[in-house]
């Protein structure tokens, strides 16, 4: 048996057979890895609630982008955003489906949003444990971006102009990141892992990740695992337009406003949403019958070590966590066949993603893989974007129909590859390195955190 003769200088003392052991031990735990898929997945975005509604409305390349209304809004450059829609109609959002008019007063919108697409996922799934033993290993890891900013900002007048007695004694547990997870967990009585990732927009992916993780060493046998968004309000709009990351060109087109790739493209459309997977040990779900959608094959993290804000020029933190997320999943470039892309529509941010893929695949130009963007559709749900997007690529993986990069009609040079315009197209594994489905799906975010899933059709 193989191994690596280099950590004999750094195991003084220790016997050759104490190191073949402990190899043997390592080899042994990678081939008895417990597999993990999903079996449900529930969504709340700008194309509708639920994922009967919403899929369809990607594939058939249809935008949730709409103008924004309202006086608190005037005078900010972006006027387009992605709004959840409201409503008792079929694919509408109505929060009192989910919660009680009591509740509305106690959660933010994004905790709503969560406890809706939890819901449908684990409606999907078909779970819903009853004993002891079920609960106690069936875990919650629910991510947010950022806080209930409008919460803070009325908040904080309230005590400015009418004293301290008028707070809500909800405040708190309204702009706590983690009380989505805790809302979930309480309602359906999950005692598992109780987990909450907050890492700007690579939010999602890490929650996915970390929760596939869990289950893959045994701290849990079920996962409802995503994130979660709502911030659109004229503070959290001002902010990112100061920051010029946003899109003003389109403020009269607003379905046309969000165009990943495109050359046409100036920034990103704010959205809010959540999304939530079920995921679940193999063995576990084929036990109990459920449909397997996908697997979740590997997961790599990376840093740019660069800016604040900015990826790194050179796209190596992209570059990085892909290379990662196909080591720990054990599959070669050869097997990739689709990338759900990050991009979110701003210049700089996309280029250096398309970078990052061609730099990584370009010795296997003779396939490289297809690559779109699903921002487009629904914009940039921020903290829940990477859970959305990771949704995405599970159904593609599901559905043999990969979703298309809507707005994208003119390129300049770099962008070479097929990034899907315009219209969906049938997932081909033909003459590739693997029969299977196999994507990524990628999430950076400030601070230059970076996320990837390799997430596979079910063999």
């Amino acid at each position: 048996m193989a191994f690596n003769f280099k950590l004999i200088s750094a195991l003084k003392g220790t016997t050759m057979i104490e190191i073949q052991r402990k190899n043997f031990v390592s080899s042994v735990a990678a081939l008895n890895r417990r597999r993990v898929v999903v079996t449900g997945v529930g969504v709340v975005c700008p194309l509708g609630v639920g994922i009967d509604v919403v899929w369809p409305r990607i594939l058939r390349g249809e935008s949730g982008i709409t103008k924004i209304t309202g006086d608190q809004f005037k005078g900010i450059p972006c006027q387009v955003a992605g709004f959840v829609p409201k409503g008792t109609g079929e694919g509408e959002f109505d929060a009192l489906r989910y919660v009680s008019s009591s509740d509305l007063r106690s959660m933010s919108q994004a905790t709503i949003f969560s406890l809706a697409a939890a819901q449908e996922a684990l409606a999907q799934a078909g779970w819903k444990p009853e004993s002891d033993e079920e609960r106690n290993k069936t875990g919650v890891a629910i991510g947010m971006g950022m806080a209930d900013l409008q919460e803070i900002v009325d908040t904080g007048q309230t005590l400015k102009d009418k004293g301290y007695k008028k707070i809500s004694p909800y405040f708190v547990p309204k702009i706590l990141p983690n009380l989505a997870a805790g809302h979930i967990s309480i309602k359906h009585k999950l005692r598992g892992p109780n987990h909450c990732v907050s890492t700007a927009c690579t939010t999602g992916v890490h929650a996915l990740g970390d929760a596939s993780r869990f289950i893959r060493y045994g701290d849990a046998d079920v996962m409802v695992a995503g994130a979660t968004e709502a911030c659109i309000c004229p503070v959290g709009l001002a902010g990112f337009a100061r920051a010029r990351a946003l899109s003003t060109k389109f403020n009269d087109s607003p379905e046309k406003a969000s165009r990943p790739f495109d050359k046409e493209r100036d920034g990103f459309v704010m959205s809010e949403g959540a999304a939530v997977v079920v995921l679940e040990e193999m063995e576990h779900a084929k036990s109990r019958g459920a449909t397997i959608l996908a697997e979740i094959l590997g997961y790599g993290l990376s840093g740019d070590a660069s800016h604040m804000t900015s990826p790194s020029e050179n796209g190596v933190g992209a570059e990085l966590c892909m290379t990662s997320a196909l080591r720990d999943a054990q599959m070669s470039l050869k097997d990739v066949t689709y990338i759900n892309a990050h991009a979110t529509s701003t210049p700089t941010g996309d280029a250096i993603e398309n970078m990052a893929v061609k730099k990584l695949f370009g010795c296997h130009s003779d396939h490289l893989p297809a690559v779109s963007s699903t921002k487009g559709a629904t914009g940039h749900l921020q903290g829940a974007a990477g859970a959305l997007e990771a949704v995405f690529t599970i159904m593609a993986c599901h559905t043999a129909q990969l979703p298309p990069t809507i707005n994208l009609t003119s390129m300049t040079p770099e962008f070479d590859l097929n990034y899907v315009p315009l219209t969906s197209q049938p997932w081909e594994t033909t003459g590739v390195g693997s029969t299977r489905r196999v994507a990524l799906t990628n999430s950076f975010g400030f601070g230059g955190t970076n996320a990837c899933l390799c997430i596979g059709s079910v063999s």
